[in-house]
């Protein structure tokens, strides 16, 4: 009886001395959000970046549109007729297939599919992309 005790005792401590170590003690450090540009051509370099990783795969990497996928946004009468606050809001809210506006019958998500760009960084993107406009 006294040994089941002290085995189970020793289980409980073994298991709260593995919780610890596994812990770390340490408080884990949140990622730190990417560093914002300072000048409107690290804006622009910086919008480069994030739309090679999220528009590209729809928009090419030149920005003139794929076939049957997204639109030339260098040559753009909507991006054009736009402010920058109204393409943040496009992009956060992205376009259905089934909205009559929607010309290329393909969704576009809301932020092209990538949830954790901010509002700063998809500053940046329009930014990029209205440097590139004809």
């Amino acid at each position: 009886m006294l040994l089941r005790r002290l085995t189970w005792v020793f289980v409980i401590v073994f298991v709260l001395a593995l919780t610890v170590v596994g812990c770390g003690g340490k408080k884990a450090t949140p990622t730190p959000a990417p560093k914002l540009a300072s000048s409107p051509s690290e804006m622009v370099a910086q919008g480069k970046q994030w739309y090679e990783q999220t528009c590209s795969s729809c928009h090419g990497p030149d920005v003139k549109g794929l076939p049957n996928l997204g639109r030339d946004l260098t040559t753009s009468e909507f991006v054009k007729s736009q402010t920058d606050e109204g393409l943040l809001e496009f992009i956060k809210k992205g376009r259905p297939a089934s909205d009559p506006a929607n010309t290329t019958g393909v969704d576009m998500p809301p932020k092209g599919g990538n949830p954790a760009l901010t509002d700063d960084q998809i500053r940046a993107i329009i930014a990029y992309i209205r440097s590139l406009q004809q």
